[in-house]
């Protein structure tokens, strides 16, 4: 693949919504081709599954189909929409990834870390972000944003103690790999936050493996 994969990861309320949209109109500006989306979704049949996984009223909803529908969602989007784009050279900026299913259901729910890895390989072809910027926030301030409102999504009317071991799990893979995910704290403005994340996309643009990332136009095609 010839171009640059990179995701927004991070607990609820960390910002990741609004940090792609602004990570995205920046990498335009330097000129490369952005692809932005998002999961669950970013096509037509994902959208679907996202109603699906985040509706309240589906409280009743086992982890095992939780994670399957993310997988589901998962692949629809790396077929439709990211290995078609990544073929072209383009940049594509996701908020959320395979990192999720390890958080979440791994983490957060208890479901068996290493069958989640092997079905993350087979679901998007060992396909791995570039660069995983990690929004870490604590958790009561993230659940105050993200319940800013309304009373939330099915996942932000969890309890605190799954949202907590969903973040604790985020770090821990961010120990894993530190050479991909990098942290940035989820401190001060909008602006700061903003001003972190593009650091790290800076030193990776510089990578001599990435060269086939030369300007191509401004245009952009949006999912999710």
């Amino acid at each position: 693949m010839k171009g640059i994969f990179i995701t927004l990861e991070g607990p609820e309320g960390s910002g990741k919504s609004t940090q792609l949209k602004r990570l995205s109109a920046y990498l335009k500006r330097k000129g490369l081709n952005v692809l932005s989306t998002r999961e669950p979704g970013g096509t037509r049949i994902g959208e679907r599954v996202r109603e699906i996984l985040l509706s309240p009223r589906n409280r009743g909803m086992s982890p095992l189909a939780e994670l399957l529908l993310y997988l589901a969602s998962r692949a629809q989007l790396v077929e439709e929409v990211m290995r078609p784009a990544l073929g072209q050279g383009k940049v594509v900026v996701s908020a959320r990834f395979s990192d999720s299913s390890l958080a979440y259901q791994g983490y957060g729910r208890g479901l068996d870390k290493q069958l989640i890895r092997k079905m993350n390989r087979v679901t998007t072809g060992s396909l791995k972000p570039d660069l995983t910027i990690l929004l870490d926030i604590n958790i009561p301030q993230g659940l105050k944003r993200a319940r800013a409102g309304s009373k939330g999504d099915r996942l932000e009317r969890e309890a605190r103690e799954f949202h907590q071991r969903v973040r604790e799990g985020y770090l821990k893979l961010a120990e894993r790999e530190p050479k991909r995910i990098k942290i940035v704290k989820v401190v001060g403005s909008i602006g700061q936050v903003q001003e972190r994340i593009r650091q790290h996309v800076d030193e990776l643009l510089k990578i001599p493996s990435h060269p086939s990332l030369s300007p191509r136009g401004r245009e952009s095609k949006v999912r999710g």
